[in-house]
């Protein structure tokens, strides 16, 4: 191969190993996303192994820094970058356009290791979505403090109580309705989620990711039985939160290699909601939490939470709050919503 191939593959074998080092460390330290950083590193890895098989020696005879007429130009998207989201962005774009023209320059000379190269370029793609993806919920779903779950088939009961809860502070909402035709449960979801979007509420759909995706609801909340989450990915429309529910260690450890963008924890004391559930107590939120501490996984603390108990929950280490029927049964939702929110609040700012 020519020299002035060698200094190509050079360049761009640079410029792919720093932009997966950008991607690697905005999962570590952004995200705090163990899984996510790893597989940066491991494509890092990759990478480096396969341009082993390339002579080093001529790799560094090729390269001539002080000749590069490309020194010193600045593109302007590259000044006019204004946070760590458009640097991961611009590292994402950079990756498959280097190990493109690696792939291609050493084609002729050696297809092989053109081939692995292209594999790593597909893999960096893949990446670049599940980072992006993951980055986009966690960002949305960062302030919640008070979800709010409803279970009513019934829009006279869903939207009077949705308004209530709102006007209370919730966050984010949750429409369970599981004894309604599609049909009806589509258009029912559709009132819920524009009501939530008017007023800045996040809106979960419960167990159906087809309803949640047609009525551009911000996400879905799906249980131990339900679509797994990779499958749940496809058949999105656009970039949504992904709830998973655990009762145990061993169904969080699974669910966490799912990569939700949050996790519930519950019930942590008996409820009406799910009366043949046996409570998980305190225990698990307290064992749960330090293993998600390095997922940048979210959680939620549920099951049986009323004004008279949250506090034990937040001295547990829990900060979102999950609750349905101490709400929704309240002879007054808006009020009940409104001291719960305050008491979390409180809580957590003294902290």
């Amino acid at each position: 191969m020519e020299k002035s191939g060698y200094r190509i593959i050079d360049a761009n074998f640079n410029r792919a190993r720093e932009a997966l080092r950008v991607v690697e460390d905005y999962c570590r330290f952004a995200l705090n996303c163990e899984g996510l950083s790893s597989r940066a590193k491991e494509l890092r890895h990759r990478l480096c192994a396969v341009i082993a098989g390339i002579d080093e020696g001529q790799l560094l005879v090729g390269r001539d820094t002080t000749g590069d007429i490309g020194i010193g130009q600045k593109a302007d998207s590259a000044i006019g970058r204004k946070n760590l989201k458009d640097t991961l962005t611009a590292a994402c774009k950079r990756l498959p356009e280097a190990l493109r023209v690696m792939a291609e320059t050493i084609r002729c000379e050696n297809p092989v290791i053109s081939e692995r190269i292209e594999e790593i370029r597909y893999a960096g793609y893949t990446l670049e979505k599940d980072v992006a993806l993951f980055a986009n919920a966690q960002t949305r779903f960062a302030n919640v403090r008070l979800y709010v779950l409803i279970n009513s088939n019934l829009p006279g009961e869903v939207f009077p109580l949705a308004q209530k809860i709102i006007k209370g502070g919730a966050d984010c909402l949750q429409l369970r309705a599981k004894s309604v035709d599609d049909n009806k449960y589509y258009a029912l979801a559709c009132e819920f989620v524009k009501m939530c979007r008017d007023s800045n509420v996040i809106s979960i759909i419960n167990d159906r990711v087809d309803i949640a995706a047609a009525s551009g609801a911000d996400g879905v909340h799906l249980g131990q039985n339900d679509l797994p989450i990779e499958q749940a990915h496809r058949l999105q429309l656009a970039p949504m939160i992904f709830g998973k529910s655990t009762h145990s260690v061993e169904q969080l450890t699974k669910a966490i290699s799912e990569l939700p963008s949050y996790v519930s924890l519950g019930p942590v004391f008996a409820t009406l909601t799910k009366p043949d559930a046996a409570p998980v107590t305190l225990d698990y939120v307290k064992k749960a939490l330090p293993i998600l501490s390095q997922t940048g996984i979210g959680h939620v603390a549920i099951g049986g939470i009323t004004i008279d108990n949250v506090e034990n929950i937040l001295r547990a280490g829990a900060k979102v709050i999950a609750v349905s029927s101490a709400v929704t049964h309240s002879p007054d939702p808006q009020a009940e919503c409104r001291k719960l929110k305050e008491k979390i609040s409180e809580f957590i700012e003294k902290k």
